[in-house]
């Protein structure tokens, strides 16, 4: 089913609507033109696209009232219509996800916002609810998020992972693509956190995010979650245990195609 954004309801049939007045909706951003993998929606792994494997992972978590996927490309929306879930179309000059995701929930009815990512086919349903009951749990919040314990040096050294430092509270107090906390000779070794990239943000917020001009940090670290952090917003975060891998080249892919296809992949859908 295709949507065009004039205006967004949620169609009858797929609302999961339960008896609390929080209505959580989730967003899956995908676009076609991607600089280092470019068509990677559409890629096909034991079967089915990239995004047909993301939005039954959003299918399976039980906080998630609503789920759509938000694209520039109609190749893409066919592809959705096609294994029958529901694409709704935004404009093209996107700069950002955070953009894209704000003109859909300008037309929504929803209380809360999870952002997965369209190339994330590994994300755990368990972990979509951990964000979004952190999120329950944590009214002050603006946006919530999740981290991992982190174990493997190269991970930490690795500028494709991201690393994020957290107060007693579990708060974000800054993500970044170094290798962070610096541990001194003799010194205790902290707990490092890998940053999962699913984000739950109040509607109200993501609009006002949106509308703030990127940051000097942001630009520099390449990391949108900066901008709400230098503009004084609260990022709360929860552990998980779940991994996933974000596929920006195709050699990621490769591996996500091994573990799916050896039956390795944990809770596949």
């Amino acid at each position: 089913m295709l949507k065009s954004l004039v205006p967004v309801v949620v169609p009858s049939g797929l609302a999961r609507f339960v008896a609390s007045s929080t209505r959580v909706v989730a967003l899956i951003p995908a676009r076609y033109r991607s600089t280092r993998f470019p068509g990677k929606p559409l890629a096909v792994v034991g079967g089915r696209t990239m995004i047909e494997l993301v939005y039954r992972r959003v299918e399976q978590a039980r906080r998630v009232d609503a789920f759509f996927v938000a694209t520039d490309d109609e190749r893409i929306a066919e592809a959705v219509d096609r294994f029958g879930g529901v694409a709704i179309m935004t404009r093209p000059d996107h700069e950002t996800a955070t953009d894209r995701l704000a003109e859909v929930a300008a037309g929504l009815d929803a209380d809360l916002i999870v952002n997965v990512q369209g190339d994330e086919p590994l994300i755990s349903p368990d972990a979509i609810d951990a964000a979004v009951g952190l999120m329950l749990d944590r009214p002050n919040a603006d946006l919530g998020t999740l981290r991992r314990r982190m174990d493997d040096r190269s991970d930490l050294d690795n500028p494709h992972v991201v690393k994020v430092v957290v107060n007693h509270r579990g708060d974000a107090m800054y993500f970044t693509r170094a290798a962070i906390p610096y541990v001194r000779s003799g010194h205790p070794r902290p707990t490092f956190w890998r940053h999962i990239g699913l984000y739950v943000y109040r509607r109200d917020f993501l609009m006002k995010l949106a509308a703030l001009a990127p940051t000097a940090l942001e630009r520099a670290e390449g990391l949108e979650q900066l901008r709400a952090l230098e503009h004084g917003f609260t990022i709360a975060t929860v552990e998980t245990d779940a991994d996933t891998i974000g596929v920006d080249t195709p050699e990621d892919l490769e591996r996500v195609r091994q573990l799916i296809e050896t039956g390795t992949a944990a809770s596949q859908p």
